[in-house]
């Protein structure tokens, strides 16, 4: 607006030469040196608001690698406890048929016991039936191999328990490591998170600084337009009518559902329509319109939503991007075909890598406010060949 206003200068002396008293050079040139220097002042204030960004890149990606480390720790410590149960009861199992062999070994030995009061040579002498000499002689072999049998049986069931109790052991010392690692993994988030919100206080700090120069900028700018009525005019007329557009275009959307997999398996192009949002929450910021800061206007949506809701895949692709972008955060962005393209913004945690397959509906995110976003939401686009396009001339919301 400054640079309009100076770029109409000759403009305007030249139409209201009669009309208003023309200012002098010096104070033009005092005029345009003070707007100078609060432009250098706000340029400064955007090189510290850039390497506040850059202070958040590392902060928000350990933070996001931390989560996923949990979620890993937290699966092995289920399959760890599982696979202890299954120690235990198998444990259990052995010790009852250790119990059964013992009472079985126990019955043998007494009745090998008795027999043995009279020996082979005793049952020969005796003067009984040769067949039933016979048949002792056969029942005695039978108790001696069995009472071999039972001890090995017996020893393997030892054998099987010490092994057992061995592997339990080592599975409680793994779930031991694990919830260790997991209570310093929480312990460098929680620091992680404490750093980041140093650094966002920082930079609040200084984009409100940033503010102040702005606001004093503007006000310069306006004692210049009152010189130039006609351009003064025709920025309050701009102003409202962006001001109006604006307002329509942001007009709060509430949308209460998010994707499933009932859109998995179709392509993109059939899905027009019927896609949903990827987080349940308020859209507040609508494609084309203008942003607050320097006329730019939203390539995207941004959903206002809490910290820690889930981001759902909108249909099935691939995931191409998975990493931390300046002005976007924790950013993924997914391959659906045929050129297009979904991106997810701002997240707190990202939960697949480049290469993974998605399918509609599949948790892929946390929401936060990465990136140096002021509020806690995402940021979605959708893009065809490279450009974005309008999300809501392809999504329904309920």
């Amino acid at each position: 607006m400054i640079v309009l206003a100076i770029a109409y200068q000759p403009f305007f002396l030249f139409t209201y030469a009669d009309a208003a008293p023309q200012p002098s050079k010096e104070d033009l040139l005092a005029l345009q040196n003070r707007i100078k220097v609060l432009q250098d002042e706000l340029a400064a204030k955007e090189v510290h608001k850039v390497e506040a960004t850059d202070a958040l890149q590392e902060s928000e990606r350990a933070i996001s690698e931390i989560n996923s480390v949990l979620v890993k720790l937290a699966k092995q410590q289920t399959d760890a406890n599982n696979r202890l149960n299954e120690l235990m009861h198998q444990t259990r199992q052995l010790e009852e048929e250790l119990n059964q062999q013992t009472d079985q070994l126990g019955s043998l030995l007494y009745h090998q016991y008795i027999n043995n009061r009279s020996s082979n040579f005793h049952l020969l002498l005796n003067l009984q039936d040769p067949n039933h000499i016979a048949r002792n002689l056969y029942y005695y072999r039978y108790l001696k191999q069995a009472r071999v049998e039972s001890i090995v049986h017996l020893q393997q069931y030892l054998h099987d328990i010490e092994m057992l109790k061995s592997e339990s052991r080592v599975k409680q010392d793994e779930i031991a490591k694990v919830q260790a690692e997991q209570t310093q993994q929480k312990k460098i988030l929680d620091q992680e998170k404490a750093k980041r919100a140093t650094v966002l206080a920082n930079l609040s700090e200084k984009i409100s600084l940033q503010q102040h120069e702005l606001s004093k900028l503007k006000a310069d700018e306006q004692r210049l337009a009152k010189l130039v009525e006609q351009i003064n005019q025709f920025l309050a007329k701009s102003k409202r009518d962006s001001d109006t557009a604006s307002t329509s275009a942001n007009a709060p959307l509430l949308n209460n559902k998010t994707p499933d997999s009932t859109v998995s398996g179709y392509s993109f192009t059939s899905l027009r329509g019927k896609l949903r949002l990827p987080v349940r929450g308020e859209l507040v910021n609508r494609f084309d319109s203008p942003r607050q800061e320097g006329g730019i206007k939203w390539r995207g949506l941004f959903i206002r939503a809490k910290n820690g809701n889930e981001v759902k895949a909108i249909a099935s692709g691939q995931v191409v991007f998975a990493d931390w972008l300046r002005g976007f955060g924790n950013l993924m962005i997914v391959d659906h075909g045929s050129s297009y393209m979904s991106l997810y913004g701002y997240n707190e945690a990202i939960y697949r890598r480049v290469g993974d397959k998605v399918q509609g509906g599949d948790t892929i995110a946390i929401v936060g406010n990465s990136g140096g976003s002021s509020e806690s939401g995402l940021y979605f686009e959708l893009r065809h060949q490279g450009k974005p396009f309008d999300p809501l001339t392809w999504v329904k919301i309920e």
